[in-house]
């Protein structure tokens, strides 16, 4: 019940697509989503290429199915943007989604050497501009979504409108954590569900314990949107965290232009107000920095296997949508 075409275009089997999430979605985790019939986005924001080619390699070596990398290109520096493009095209990645201020050129050369490209939007404008510029796939991202966010609707609200401009398969993402989430978008016309903080709380996540732990025991209304988390992205860029010290303003003015060293992870610096999150090789003040969580974070109540997690929401999509009648048309 849940195959849906983009499920061909990605090569798997249930269109639930782990999010990029820059730090936490590495390699243990796409082989874990990937493993369970779904399909996983290596987080590779600012990364170096070693790192890639080191992730991509981790991937292929626990499975043969397709996979993808996130990049951001308006978050990272024109000449390491160029080296991970390059990266990527000589390691012949099937699929990389772009998120963020559009780059045309940017999906032009992926899909030139034969990548097939993902846009994350916010926006019906967004949408037309990224499938204009040649994206095959689109995300559309709603306010109650984790981490970045882009758009300023809520999705039940966004994904209708841009489902009636779109003429490429569409996504949603945004506070999906359950298979009742998922039967609601697919009922919509979505063709399936993008899942990050459900994700964060496996094992195989690369997110530090804390982060995974504040996410079990946070309930629905723990979430907050911020600009708080800036150094590293774009001006007045909004995030969704769980709240700290930060987001309660215990920690002065984010925009003073100070930076205050309160971590490390193999000798780089983490700085108070970075875009940052906890991960399993950092230390440092780890309640000061961004626990990213969507608005569904107050319905993970475990931190469980990523395949038994998807294989649940999975399940219980299938139940949810056995009573609806036939899915939507869609491409």
């Amino acid at each position: 019940m849940l195959r849906r075409p983009v499920c061909d275009l990605l090569g798997c089997e249930i269109p639930l697509v782990l999010a990029g999430m820059g730090g936490v979605a590495r390699s243990e985790l796409v082989g874990a989503v990937t493993g369970a019939g779904g399909f996983g986005f290596l987080g590779m924001v600012r990364e170096p290429v070693a790192l890639i080619r080191e992730e991509v390699r981790k991937v292929r070596a626990c499975t043969e199915r397709k996979f993808g990398v996130n990049l951001i290109p308006a978050a990272t520096a024109p000449d390491l943007l160029n080296a991970q493009i390059d990266a990527c095209i000589e390691l012949r990645v099937p699929v990389v989604c772009l998120f963020w201020a559009l780059s045309a050129d940017v999906v032009r050369r992926l899909r030139e050497a034969g990548v097939v490209v993902v846009c994350q939007v916010g926006s019906v404008q967004e949408a037309r501009e990224a499938e204009t510029a040649g994206a095959q796939v689109l995300i559309v991202q709603g306010r109650e979504a984790g981490g970045h966010v882009r758009g300023l609707e809520p999705l039940l609200v966004l994904l209708p409108e841009v489902l009636a401009a779109a003429r490429v398969p569409v996504l949603a993402a945004g506070g999906l954590s359950e298979g009742a989430d998922v039967a609601n978008i697919m009922t919509l016309g979505a063709q399936g569900a993008v899942l990050g903080t459900a994700m964060i709380a496996t094992h195989e996540s690369f997110a530090h314990g804390v982060h995974k732990q504040r996410i079990v025991e946070a309930g629905a209304d723990g979430t907050t949107l911020t600009d708080a988390f800036h150094i590293n992205w774009p001006p007045h860029a909004r995030v969704r965290v769980l709240r700290n010290s930060v987001t309660l303003g215990e920690h002065g003015d984010p925009f003073d232009g100070r930076r205050t060293v309160i971590g490390e992870e193999a000798g780089r610096p983490i700085y108070l107000f970075s875009t940052d999150s906890p991960l399993r090789s950092m230390t440092g003040d780890f309640e000061a920095m961004a626990f990213y969580a969507g608005k569904g974070v107050g319905r993970i109540d475990a931190v469980i296997g990523a395949r038994e997690r998807v294989q649940r929401i999975a399940a219980d999509a299938v139940a949810a949508l056995r009573d609806r009648g036939p899915l939507p048309a869609s491409f």
